[in-house]
C-alpha cells in the first residue's frame, strides 16, 4: 500500500510533485477526517531525487485546496455572454452538441484538440484516442512542441529513439566533462543542481553554454555567453576543431555510425574563429570546451530549450550529436549526449497519442503497419484513424486564419504560451466553440464558451514519465470538491456522448492497462508495466516489454543504435542565422526562460503566497551598457518592441547578461506578456517556434 497511519490520526502518502520533469518524489501528510492536505516532505527512497525538491514543489500543496478552484462545469452561447453554472449532463451534452455543429458546418477538420505536458499518460492516452475516433479529426497537438520537439526530432533521426535522458539521472555524477548547452537547472530542475555538485566533487568539470551568467552558470567551471540564436555555429566548431586536431574517436565512429563523411564535409570551414565572428565566443575557450570533453574519459553533452527554441533547433541538436558522436562519448556509463525535458509530462506527453505525427508507443501515424496495430487494439477498422494533422502553433496559425472553428483544450494554455499570442487571441475570440478543461481559472478559460473543472494531482491516480524516461505513479491522496471528474473520466463521458465505443473504463488504472497493450511492440514500450509494479520498484524505466522484464535505464549499452542498421547517424548540417536578425530599426536581441519562483505560464505558482511574493511582477534583465545608452537604471520602465508587439516592463540591470541580449520570462500574462513580442516562425522539422531568439528596440518610459 501506498499510505501508513502515522501517529495523530495522519496518513502519509508517497506520490510525486506536479510541476517540472524531475518528477520528484514527496509524501503527503493528509488529515483523513477532514480531508485535507496539511504539509509534505521529501521521499528519500526515490532514486531520482532523494527527497529533493525545490521551492515551487514544496509549496505545490497549496493548489489542493485553494480557493480559486473550478468546481461546477458552466457554459455560455459566446464567449461575451455571462456564464450560467450548469450540471455535468448539461455542459457535457451542450459540449457534444457544438462540436457536432462545428464539424456539420464546417468539416470535422474544421475542430481541432490541444494538449498539454502536464497531463498524465492515461489522459494523454485517451485524449489522443479521442480526438481520433470521436472528434474524427487529424489535428491533435500539445504544447509540449514548445517544449522538447527539436531535440526529440533530432534524437529520432540520429538515434532512431527519443528519450531526454538515454540513462538515468545519477550517471551525470559519472562524468568528468559535462557541456550544459542552454539549461539554467538551478532555477528550473534544481534537485539536478546536487547531482552536478556531486560531479564536481568528484573530479568533474562544467561548461555552460548560456548568453546570461545565470545561477548554473556560476557555479560551474566555465560559461560560454553565446549571442541568442547561434548556437549551430558553435556546435560545428566543436565537431570542426576535434577533426582538425585528431581527436575524432576513428574506431567508434567506424564500427557504430554512419554518414560521418558527409558531417566532416560540412563543417571544413567552421573553424572556432568562423564561429567566435557569429556566436561572440573566444575562439579559443570553443578549442578547450572541444579538447576537453573529447579527452576526458567520461563526458556528457546536456541541451535545454537554449538551442532547441528556435528555428533550426533540430539541426542545431544534430550538430551537436554530431560532435558527441565523433568523440565516442556514448553509450557507457558517465558518458553520452541527453536532453532535459521541461514539463512534468513532456517525455510521455509525446510518446502515446497527443502529438499530430504519433500513435500510441510512439508509433509513426503514417506508418501503415504502426497504424495496423493500434487500430487492433481500438477495435476499429485502419481506415478510421485519421493522418497526421497540424501541429500546435500550425493549429493555432490555422484558428487565427479561420481555417479550424472549433478547438477543445485541455491542460494548457495557449492565450499566454503561444508566441505571437496577440494574434492567437485574436483568433481564439473569434472561434465558433472553445472548450477548456482545467482545475483553475485561467486567461484561455475567460474565453471559453465551456469550461470542465477537473481534478488536480492529489485527488486522482495516474501516471507520467520523468526525464528520465521512469514511468511513476502520483496515488490519490485525498478526494476532490464533491462532484469534480478527472481528466479521464470527462473524455470518456464526451465519447459516450458522441456515440463512440471503446471507451467504458473504470478506473485510471484501467485506462492504463489498455495503453499497456496499445504500446507492446513500439519504441516506447510499457507493456511490461503496472502500478504495481511501479509501487515496488519506484518506477520503471521504458522500454519494458514483458512483466518479468526490468525495464531500461541505459539505452545504447550494446553499442547498438535504434535505428535499422543499429547504427547512428550523423548529419551535414549547414549554418543559418535566425529567422530575425537585429537591424538598425530593432537593434538588440530578445530570449526568454524561466525563474526558479514559477511555472510556465503561472496559472498555478501565482495563486501561491511564498512564490508570488518573491516575483510578484514581470521584468526584463539588461546590461548596464545597454541601461546607459537608453538612460534607465533599475526598476525603470522601459518599451520593448518587435514586430508583432509591445511590452512596458520593469528592469533589472545587470552585467551577467551580454550586452547585446535582453532576457524576459516567459510567466505573465496580459498586457506584460512577453510572447506578445516572439516569433512564431517555426523549425521545419520539428515545428518548434523561435522562442529563443527575436529582434526587438528599446526605449525608457518616463
Amino acid at each position: 500500500m501506498p499510505l501508513r497511519v502515522l501517529p495523530g490520526n495522519l496518513e502519509k502518502i508517497k506520490t510525486h510533485c506536479n510541476l517540472c520533469a524531475m518528477q520528484c518524489g514527496f509524501k503527503l501528510w493528509v488529515e483523513p477526517r477532514n480531508n485535507q492536505v496539511i504539509g509534505l516532505e521529501g521521499d528519500e527512497e526515490f532514486p531520482t531525487t532523494h527527497g529533493l525538491m525545490c521551492v515551487k514543489g514544496s509549496h505545490s500543496t497549496q493548489q489542493i485546496h485553494h480557493a480559486d478552484r473550478l468546481v461546477r462545469p458552466r457554459i455560455r452561447e459566446t464567449n461575451t455572454d455571462p456564464w450560467t453554472t450548469v450540471s455535468w449532463d448539461a455542459a457535457l451534452d451542450f459540449c457534444a452538441k457544438k462540436i457536432r455543429a462545428v464539424q456539420d458546418r464546417h468539416g470535422r477538420s474544421a475542430m481541432a484538440v490541444f494538449g498539454g505536458g502536464a497531463l498524465t499518460n492515461e489522459t494523454v492516452y485517451l485524449l489522443g484516442k479521442w480526438a481520433r475516433l470521436a472528434v474524427k479529426t487529424p489535428h491533435v497537438d500539445y504544447n509540449g512542441r514548445y517544449c522538447m520537439s527539436s531535440a526529440a526530432a533530432a534524437q529520432n533521426r540520429a538515434f532512431g529513439v527519443d528519450r531526454g535522458l538515454p540513462f538515468p539521472v545519477s550517471d551525470i555524477s559519472k562524468a568528468k566533462f559535462i557541456l550544459l548547452i542552454g539549461a539554467n537547472i538551478a532555477e528550473c530542475l534544481p534537485p539536478l543542481v546536487d547531482v552536478f555538485k556531486e560531479a564536481r566533487a568528484a573530479g568533474a568539470l562544467v561548461y555552460t553554454v548560456d548568453p546570461r551568467r545565470t545561477e548554473t552558470a556560476r557555479v560551474a567551471d566555465k560559461n560560454l555567453a553565446v549571442r541568442p540564436g547561434t548556437d549551430l555555429a558553435l556546435g560545428m566548431a566543436l565537431l570542426q576543431t576535434v577533426i582538425a586536431e585528431n581527436r575524432v574517436d576513428e574506431k567508434f565512429v567506424r564500427a557504430h555510425t554512419t554518414g560521418f563523411e558527409a558531417a566532416r564535409l560540412a563543417v571544413q570551414a567552421a573553424t572556432p574563429e568562423w564561429a567566435e565572428t557569429i556566436t561572440g565566443v573566444d575562439a579559443d575557450l570553443i578549442r578547450e570546451t572541444a579538447r576537453r570533453f573529447a579527452s576526458a574519459p567520461t563526458a556528457m553533452l546536456l541541451s535545454s530549450r537554449g538551442p532547441e527554441q528556435q528555428s533550426k533547433g533540430t539541426e542545431t541538436v544534430l550538430s551537436f550529436i554530431n560532435f558527441v558522436l565523433a568523440t565516442g562519448k556514448i553509450g557507457c556509463p558517465g558518458s553520452g549526449f541527453g536532453t532535459l525535458t521541461g514539463q512534468g509530462n513532456g517525455q510521455g506527453g509525446r510518446e502515446h497519442g497527443q502529438k499530430a505525427d504519433q500513435l500510441p508507443g510512439y508509433r509513426k501515424i503514417d506508418h501503415p503497419a504502426h497504424r495496423r496495430e493500434v487500430a487492433a487494439v481500438w477495435g476499429v477498422d485502419e481506415s478510421e484513424i485519421p493522418g497526421p494533422g497540424l501541429s500546435a502553433s500550425e493549429i493555432l496559425r490555422a484558428v487565427a486564419d479561420k481555417k479550424i472553428r472549433g478547438l477543445f483544450v485541455m491542460g494548457s494554455n495557449p492565450v499566454v504560451s503561444a508566441p505571437d499570442v496577440g494574434r492567437v487571441r485574436a483568433g481564439i475570440e473569434k472561434l465558433d466553440f472553445l472548450a477548456v478543461t482545467d482545475f483553475f481559472p485561467s486567461e484561455t478559460t475567460e474565453l471559453a464558451h465551456v469550461v470542465f473543472p477537473t481534478t488536480v494531482w492529489a485527488e486522482s491516480p495516474g501516471t507520467m514519465t520523468n526525464l528520465e524516461g521512469r514511468v511513476i505513479l502520483r496515488e490519490k491522496a485525498v478526494d476532490p470538491p464533491a462532484g469534480l471528474r478527472p481528466d479521464w473520466e470527462i473524455l470518456c463521458d464526451l465519447a459516450e456522448r458522441m456515440g463512440v465505443s471503446g471507451f467504458s473504463f473504470r478506473s485510471a488504472e484501467n485506462v492504463f492497462d489498455e495503453l499497456r497493450r496499445v504500446s507492446q511492440g513500439g519504441i516506447a514500450d510499457y507493456s511490461g508495466i503496472s502500478y504495481d509494479k511501479i509501487r515496488q520498484e519506484k518506477g520503471v524505466h521504458w522500454p519494458c516489454p514483458s512483466e518479468t522484464h526490468p525495464g531500461t535505464p541505459r539505452l545504447f549499452l550494446d553499442g547498438r543504435f535504434w535505428r535499422e542498421d543499429g547504427k547512428a547517424l550523423f548529419h551535414a548540417v549547414h549554418y543559418r542565422p535566425a529567422a530575425e536578425e537585429p537591424d538598425a530599426e530593432y537593434p538588440y536581441r530578445l530570449t526568454t526562460g524561466r525563474v526558479l519562483e514559477h511555472y510556465l505560464t503561472g496559472n498555478q505558482t501565482h495563486r501561491i503566497p511564498p512564490l508570488e511574493s518573491r516575483r510578484p511582477a514581470p521584468w526584463v534583465e539588461i546590461h548596464p551598457s545597454l541601461a546607459g545608452k537608453i538612460g534607465v537604471v533599475t526598476d525603470g520602465k522601459i518599451r520593448l518592441t518587435s514586430r508583432r508587439g509591445t511590452v512596458v516592463v520593469s528592469v533589472d540591470v545587470t552585467d551577467t547578461i551580454r550586452p547585446d541580449t535582453i532576457f524576459a520570462p516567459i510567466h505573465w500574462g496580459g498586457d506584460a506578456c512577453i510572447n506578445l513580442l516572439t516569433n512564431p516562425v517555426l523549425d521545419p522539422l520539428s515545428k518548434m517556434p523561435e522562442f529563443k531568439v527575436c529582434a526587438v528596440k528599446i526605449e525608457a518610459v518616463p
